[in-house]
């Protein structure tokens, strides 16, 4: 396999000098402020729509991208592309509906919600759990997934690589929320440049092997000679139907994945608490359309090492132990790049791990401080030693992920299917809670109490039930099918499905119940007034909203 060169290093040391630099700046320039919780966790009123936009998708976009789903690519095709567009779709009614929610009613972190809309108890559980889920799933698997592509691609020790990763990320995050923030405005950058020179050479490298010449005309070889990779919506004869099933994608279980990850989730959304709505919902549209551009970069890629794969052009280098790995797909094309630009692919890849480290880390330290330490360890501590608890966070939780994740199995797994799993069984019932909690006052603790607990428990029940009950009269709806050993299993999004319907029923039983006792929650402020659009961001949703018909329409 072909290492990097100088001049791969001479861009990659560029760009690690940008970031660095551009931090320390960012740092020095609003120092004094730093003493602030709400500036160090949110940097209030700080972030513009553009940095509160990129840092969206550079907290988004992972080693998981750029491996996972390129290699889904090249299994499955265009049809994951489905977790982006369908994100896009997400974006905007998180924008809408939930963003002034928040910002109206003063949250700054999930758990101080959960404690607003309904007890300490409900905010305290969903904190620890949160803390345990950011920590042991999360971080760890960018941190290892990341560690594993870096060093597959440069040639560098697997261990110096994870180390190098944390580092870097723990120093973007010292600088609080603003340094993020800003910092990952550059991340972007390379990660979109080096994501986009892959695909130009991947597409040049298909048109050359059928004789043509230029990106288009390799597009057109891709469509035409790997078509079966060009539909969105599968077929329950489709080998891939588990994964992704039929129409779920655009009316099913894709919309729960999506609303909890992007609106109920504190990684993501701490990037708009700290703005005023307007600014909020700006950088939501701009992350919007740049989550339409990322299939573009991480899926198109996969299916044209597909496509080369057939055509006998990489046959050994698709091999691991003798099968073909999926997840081999964009590291190989990295390493056909020309000296330079694969420095420039290797630096977005690395942008895109560190990104995403900074982001979680700065939330977990966000939740262990403010809904944590604060309320139970030392409440009347005072900001300075806040700050100072939050970065003393961020380097244990670092570390603490160092050293666990290389006994998680998350290699055998995959770093994107180890996610979807493990947060799969609690994403149902956590967005009926906040769901219900947002937009029914009349939803009580307990109710939500079961979403949370009695949720998990479910999910547990539906993945295993397959084990002792026969699911095959559920095949002719398409809610199950046989695997290799004959037993008829329910799709994962439709379990999801099931589950969140399960949920809101008994949530929507047990408030009855108790509102008839006299037993009731705090409702949140809301008012309906709160959810008008100004007519810039009406256009700019409405563009990606006939974008994605278009899209759909086509690929069908």
């Amino acid at each position: 396999m072909q290492m990097l060169q100088s001049r791969d290093y001479i861009v990659f040391i560029i760009y690690f000098l940008i970031v660095a630099c551009y931090g320390w700046w960012v740092y020095q320039r609003k120092r004094t402020a730093q003493s602030s919780t709400k500036d160090y966790f949110l940097a209030e009123g700080s972030l513009t729509w553009w940095a509160i936009g990129a840092s969206l998708i550079a907290s988004n976009i992972s080693a998981e991208q750029f491996i996972g789903m390129s290699g889904s690519g090249f299994k499955m095709g265009l049809a994951i592309a489905t977790y982006e567009w369908m994100a896009a779709a997400t974006l905007m009614i998180v924008a809408i509906f939930f963003i002034p929610v928040y910002l109206k009613n003063k949250i700054y972190t999930m758990p101080q919600f959960l404690n607003q809309r309904y007890n300490s108890t409900v905010a305290m559980i969903m904190a620890v759990f949160w803390l345990l889920l950011y920590v042991v799933v999360n971080l760890t698997s960018i941190l290892y997934l990341g560690a594993l592509a870096v060093s597959s691609i440069s040639g560098i020790n697997f261990t110096a690589c994870m180390l190098g990763l944390a580092v870097f990320a723990v120093i973007i995050t010292l600088g609080g929320m603003k340094v993020i923030g800003y910092t990952d405005v550059i991340q972007v950058f390379f990660l979109i440049l080096g994501g986009l020179v892959t695909t130009y050479i991947a597409l040049n490298l298909v048109s050359d092997h059928f004789g043509g010449k230029g990106v288009l005309n390799g597009m057109h070889m891709l469509t035409e000679h790997a078509n079966d990779h060009f539909h969105m919506i599968f077929k329950k004869d489709n080998p891939n139907y588990m994964d992704l099933p039929g129409l779920t994608v655009l009316i099913g279980g894709m919309w729960i994945v999506n609303l909890n990850y992007w609106g109920c989730n504190q990684y993501i959304t701490q990037r708009a608490l700290g703005a005023n709505l307007k600014t909020a919902r700006g950088g939501i549209l701009f992350a919007a359309f740049l989550k339409m551009l990322m299939p573009v970069i991480v899926v198109i890629p996969g299916i044209a090492a597909y496509l080369l794969y057939k055509q006998n052009v990489f046959q050994t280098e698709m091999l691991q132990n003798g099968e073909v790995n999926p997840d081999r797909a964009y590291p190989v094309l990295l390493n056909l790049l020309p000296p330079g630009m694969k420095g420039l692919a290797f630096a977005a890849l690395t942008a895109a791990v560190v990104a995403s480290l900074a982001g979680k880390a700065n939330s977990i330290s966000t939740i262990f401080t403010l809904d944590i330490y604060k309320k139970k360890i030392a409440p009347e501590a005072d900001e300075k030693r806040l700050v100072w608890i939050g970065r003393v966070t961020v380097v244990a939780a670092m570390i603490l992920a160092i050293l666990i994740s290389p006994f998680l199995g998350i290699d055998k797994k995959g770093g994107f299917q180890y996610i979807q799993e493990y947060t799969g069984f609690v994403s149902p019932g956590i967005f009926a809670m906040f769901i219900l909690g947002f937009f029914w006052r009349k939803t009580t603790s307990n109710a939500a109490l079961f979403a949370t607990i009695g949720g998990f428990i479910l999910s547990i029940l539906f993945k295993f039930l397959p084990l002792v009950a026969n699911l095959s009269f559920l095949a002719p709806f398409g809610f199950s099918k046989a695997n290799d050993s004959g037993v008829y299993e329910i799709p994962f999004l439709d379990r999801m499905g099931f589950v969140f319907v399960i949920c809101i029923v008994a949530m929507y039983l047990i408030s009855m119940v108790e509102n008839r006792k006299g037993l009731r929650s705090n409702g949140l402020e809301v008012d309906r007034k709160m959810f008008r659009v100004s007519p810039g961001f009406a256009v700019g949703a409405l563009i990606i909203c006939g974008l994605l018909v278009a899209l759909y329409t086509i690929f069908w």
